[in-house]
Formats: C-alpha cells, structure tokens, sequence
C-alpha cells in the first residue's frame, strides 16, 4: 500500500512539474512575443529618424502612440493636491513678504507654481519676468540663454548657431525659432529613443569632476534627462552668460555656496539692503539626491513617470505628474500602507514645512528693511559687513530649500534644516542691523512697512504692476503673433503652438 501511494505521489509530482514547465513556457513566450513586438517598432518604424535631434514632438506620434498620448496629457492642469498641482497660481499672492526678498530681481514682478511640460513656452513668454521686446525695450533684459530648457527647438538651435552664439543671444532673438515645447528630442536620441539628456551642460559638469554622462546606467538616466533642467545653474555673465552647473564641489546647498564664494559670483545687488544675493534656480535634482528615495536608487521616473500595462504592453506614462495623482502605480509598488496613509503621510511633511517657510518668508523680508533703515541712518560698508553677510546665507538657504517646488517631499528633513538656518541668519541679521542703527543714534524698534498683499508690496518696492502688465499684453498681442507667423513660414511646427 505503502509502494503504490509512493507511486502516486511520484506521478503528482510530475504532473504538477509538467504543468508548471507549461506555464513557465508561455510565460516565456509571451515574453518573447513582447520583446519581438517591441523591436518590431523599432526596425520597422513608420516614420524613421535620421536626426538624433527632431523637434516636432508630432512626427513620434504614429510610431509612438501610447507614449505620446499620456505625453499630450501634460496640457491638463485638472490635478490639484492640498500643496502645488498642475494649476497656474501666484506665489507672490499667498506670500507677499517674497517680492521684497526679490527686489531688484525680475522674480519680484511674477513668480507662479508650475504648470506642465506643454505650457513651458506660453508660459515663458507671458511672465511678467521676460519683459516686452519691441514694445518697452525690457524683454531683452534676459539672455537667450532663459530659452534653454523649453523644448527640443533649443539643442537644435545649439548645434546650428553654435552654444556660445545660443546663449549670447538676446531672449527675444530666439522668439520666432523655440516652438515646440519639451517633448521626445530633449530625452531620446530620436534615431534609436536611446535615453539622451539634450542639454551640454550636464554633459560639462559631469566631465568637470571626472564622470561621463554617456557611461551612466539606464536607471541613472531616468534620473539625468530630469536633470538636465531642474538642476542648479547660473550665467557666466564674463562668457555671454554661458550656461553653468556648479557641482564641482558636490550636490549640497552649503556646496554650491562655496562654489560661488570661491569664485566671487552673486546674481544681483538687493536694493534695499546692498547685499550680494545669490538666486536659486529650481535645484530640483540635487534636493532629490539629499532625500532618501534619491539616496536608495529611485530614479525621477519611477515616481512621476510610471509605468502603465495596456492590451499586453508595458510602457512609461508620459503624463510627468505628482505621485500623487495615481498612488497604486506610484507609492504603492513599494509602500504597502493605503492610499489615504501615504497621502497624509506626504501632506504631513509638505505642512512642517509649508509652516515654517511662512514664518521664514517674513523674517528674510524684515532684515532687509533692517538693514535699508541703518544704511539711511549713515551706515559705513564696515558696519554693515556681517549683516549683509548673514543675509546672503540666509536668502541663499531659504531659496536653495524651496525653488525647486518638490524638495518639500523629496527631501523634507534636509528642506527643514536649511530652513532652520536661514531663519538663524535672518534674525541675525536683523540684529546686526539694529546694532549698527544705535550707533548711529536709534535705539526704538526699528519700524516695518504694511506688506501684506502682493500689490503692497509691489509698491513699497517700487514696482508699478499696472504699467508692467499693460506692457505684457501689448507684447503678447503684437509681437508673438509674428514670432508665430515667421516660424510658420519656416516650418518650424505642425501644430498650432500653444
């Protein structure tokens, strides 16, 4: 009995291994159909690249469809989260003590959350930042170099005109030539859709501490065709405001501040308090590096562009989003707690730190004023040398932490920290302020000015916002259609832009 149940058992094992030796076969070929698929496209393209750079995101659609269409979605701005969203909404009007920290910079005249990838070029040109060209000579403030990361037209543009030529430019010069807003080229070689950041800085700064952009792994690269924009940088303003990623000393907030010291570099002179303002630029990728989805391998893409299965095909979301929107496809492939935890989870973090930046925002604003009262009451360059110092750090942290609108929840422990210290410099600042003020005869509290709105604060500043805004609509209304109409006779889009 015994022999015969042994036997039995025999043939169930074999059986069942059969079954799974099946399984595994179809598995294997489904593989493989996906993968025959999937270089099908590819070798059989319809509409075949010869050009690494193609600018009219269009042309990728037939051969690209799905990736394409989640890539048209970025013009949605339905998605709002309790912080940010794809909205168009004022900073400056939620809080107005920044057009003060910003006087003397053009972000103290517009500064907006971000909308996505297929508003970049509209958006660029209504800011209030960029001026009018052509109708109040102020647009050409900015250097074409502002144009570099708004679409593939702009690696084309650098490999016509040369880099130095692109960057030397004036911003209106490349009006009627940027139409196509970010999409394929700027992150795959348009021949093989190899993952290939577009951008020659990234390429610099990488070479400047001995790496190889071209030598990263795919993973890095769903990170760096990311990084190639929302990154740190700064203009040489002695080499034609040639495009600069100061990473030399490392990724850090205090890194970069140490760059620019070594080197004597400051964006703008602060009107009010004579300190030498360094201006963060959205440093996005170093901030994630700081975080611990950076520090544990993730790449941008595994959270903001992931994949989606479709009639057997696995491919990436092009949409580029918050994670929030689509937490099972996100937080949930790793994260096993619900989608309402992990949302509480990340609004937690985003309000410690939304808070606190509040309560910074008015501090940084106030030494400011501090120091423009001691310089009125005869202050000397020597008095006011530590505060104007203690200024700079403070405005540098505070901006550093915030500019790259993400770092709240990528790196929220990092984000409060250079928070914490630019609130110490802040009040530091005003200290050293007063001080100076009593040796030059004040010893009450100095006074503040009523900056509670944005239009207040325009106007303590000096800002006439209704005069800036008419001058907009006119350059909207006159200037764009032309850029509009030369780039049609060149053919330079398919579509309509935006």
């Amino acid at each position: 009995m015994a022999k015969q149940l042994k036997k039995w058992q025999g043939w169930l094992l074999f059986g069942g291994a059969m079954v799974v030796v099946f399984i595994l076969g179809l598995l294997c070929s489904s593989l493989l159909e996906r993968r025959a698929e999937v270089a099908s496209i590819f070798n059989n393209r319809r509409v075949p690249m010869t050009d690494s750079i193609v600018a009219q995101n269009e042309k990728f659609a037939e051969d690209f469809p799905r990736e394409y269409q989640t890539w048209a979605m970025t013009e949605d701005t339905t998605f709002e989260s309790k912080y940010n969203g794809s909205q168009e909404k004022s900073i400056l009007e939620k809080c107005p003590e920044i057009v003060v920290i910003w006087d003397g910079y053009a972000f103290s005249r517009d500064y907006n959350s971000p909308r996505g990838h297929r508003h970049c070029i509209e958006d660029l040109r209504k800011i209030l930042r960029t001026g009018s060209p052509g109708v109040d000579g102020q647009g050409d403030m900015q250097p074409g170099t502002c144009w570099t990361c708004k679409g593939p037209d702009v690696p084309r543009l650098m490999r016509e005109k040369g880099k130095n030529a692109f960057y030397a430019a004036k911003w209106s010069d490349w009006g009627n030539q940027v139409m196509n807003t970010v999409g394929c080229s700027d992150c795959h070689d348009a021949r093989t859709m190899d993952l290939k950041p577009a951008r020659p800085a990234l390429y610099e700064a990488w070479a400047r501490v001995g790496k190889d952009v071209k030598k990263a792994s795919h993973q890095e690269m769903r990170s760096l065709v990311c990084a190639q924009c929302h990154t740190e940088y700064y203009f040489e303003k002695d080499n034609g405001n040639y495009l600069h990623f100061p990473q030399e000393k490392g990724l850090t907030c205090e890194a970069a501040e140490e760059y620019y010291d070594s080197i004597g570099f400051y964006d703008y002179v602060h009107p009010l308090s004579r300190a030498k303002i360094l201006k963060a630029q959205h440093p996005g990728y170093e901030m994630f590096k700081q975080g611990i989805h950076g520090q544990r391998g993730l790449s941008c893409a595994d959270c903001h562009m992931p994949y989606i299965s479709e009639g057997g095909v696995k491919y990436t979301d092009h949409h580029i989003m918050s994670p929030l929107a689509h937490i099972d496809r996100t937080c949930q492939t790793c994260h096993r707690q619900s989608a309402e935890t992990l949302r509480q989870n990340v609004y937690d973090r985003q309000k410690k730190v939304y808070d606190f930046a509040l309560k910074v925002n008015r501090e940084l604003a106030n030494a400011h004023i501090y120091a423009k009262f001691a310089w009125d009451k005869g202050a000397t360059e020597a008095e006011m040398k530590q505060c104007l110092s203690d200024i700079r750090k403070s405005q540098w942290r505070w901006d550093y932490s915030l500019a790259s609108h993400g770092a709240a929840f990528h790196a929220p422990q990092e984000v409060e920290r250079l928070l914490g210290y630019s609130m110490m410099y802040a009040k530091d600042a005003q200290l050293q302020a007063q001080r100076v003020a009593a040796k030059h005869g004040f010893t009450g509290q100095i006074p503040l000015p009523d900056i509670s709105t944005r239009e207040k604060a325009a106007k303590y500043i000096g800002l006439d916002m209704k005069k800036l805004k008419s001058q907009k609509k006119d350059f909207l209304d006159t200037i764009v259609p032309k850029w509009i109409e030369s780039a049609r006779k060149n053919k330079l889009f398919i579509t309509q832009p935006m």
